[in-house]
């Protein structure tokens, strides 16, 4: 049966990620030095030992998690196991895009670092704010941003992650407007979420311009997917290299459409998932979008073994 691979986004990093690959594959070890000589810090030492503060930081983060994550990926393809298809939640399409060869995983370390900067420098601290809502439909999100839009501020949707759960992202005094009519109006929980950039939504629209622009200054070549690779800010598969950078730029100011970009792929015909990288937190919303999907997750060797012996299990 085919499968796909799905790579997590922002928060899913912890201190100590990746650290059992790196001391079991000399080809993990290449890849931290790699990513190390081009920020001109050793990122194994931050992402395996700390500070959680310096790790937080979202221009660290964001490299770091790719390392991560494209370890893993390698760690998987020495076992003989390959996707059929590769999607990312918001930073992880990074680590998508390295895995299906559009971009080298050198490019894509400095772009993620880039990127973090930018997302920080975008909106002044304290003055953005994210907030997840449960129990709630699109719909009813929608209009609630709408209406507190009118009335107090800025604020949007800026993740629809799966039936229930919708992220929203703007201006603080909105997200927290947003936040206790969703409340009123029954929603089961609405969380405010320890990020220190509002994505996903209008406030990085100039973040996304100078994304570009980066781009562009360092000569960064994008190629033709060497695997099917699903766009997270249109839910489609994508194959041209220049529709990809422009999905690319356009995804830090535009909503995140996962639950939909996981039905693309299930609709595709494939029912396995991976979810590669650290954490469970991608494995979590599958169960909601395709509750009959097979989902694993590889993060260290042990989830390496059990993931290869799942499917194994699910082909013979």
């Amino acid at each position: 049966m085919k499968t796909a691979f799905i790579f997590p986004g922002q928060g899913s990093q912890y201190v100590g990620m990746g650290k059992d690959l790196y001391e079991k594959f000399n080809e993990v070890k290449n890849l931290y030095k790699e990513a190390s000589d081009i920020l001109g810090y050793d990122i194994a030492a931050l992402s395996f030992h700390g500070p959680a503060g310096e790790l937080n930081k979202t221009d660290k983060t964001q490299p770091c998690l790719l390392t991560a994550e494209t370890t893993a990926y390698t760690v998987l393809k020495l076992r003989g196991i390959t996707p059929s298809a590769v999607a990312g939640h918001s930073l992880g399409e990074y680590s998508a895009l390295v895995a299906s060869s559009v971009i080298r995983f050198k490019d894509a370390v400095k772009i993620t670092e880039k990127r973090g900067k930018l997302m920080q420098e975008a909106v002044p601290e304290g003055k953005g704010l994210m907030a997840a809502i449960l129990g709630m439909d699109k719909k009813g999100i929608t209009e609630i941003c709408n209406s507190t839009v009118a009335r107090t501020g800025y604020v949007a949707p800026a993740n629809f992650n799966c039936p229930g759960q919708v992220v929203i992202a703007g201006e603080k005094e909105a997200v927290e407007e947003a936040v206790r009519i969703s409340k009123e109006l029954g929603a089961k929980r609405a969380v405010i979420l320890a990020v220190s950039a509002p994505s996903h939504c209008k406030l990085m629209t100039e973040a996304s311009s100078k994304l570009n622009d980066f781009i562009t200054e360092q000569k960064i070549a994008f190629n033709a997917p060497q695997i099917p690779f699903v766009s997270n800010a249109d839910a489609s598969f994508i194959k041209n290299p220049d529709e990809i950078r422009k999905s690319l730029i356009k995804q830090l100011s535009c909503p995140v459409l996962w639950e939909d970009s996981i039905k693309t792929i299930y609709d595709s015909g494939i029912k396995i998932f991976i979810e590669v990288g650290p954490g469970k937190v991608l494995s979590g919303l599958m169960k909601r979008i395709v509750p009959d999907a097979a989902v694993f997750n590889v993060e260290d060797a042990e989830s390496l073994d059990m993931a290869a012996e799942g499917i194994k299990n699910i082909q013979s």
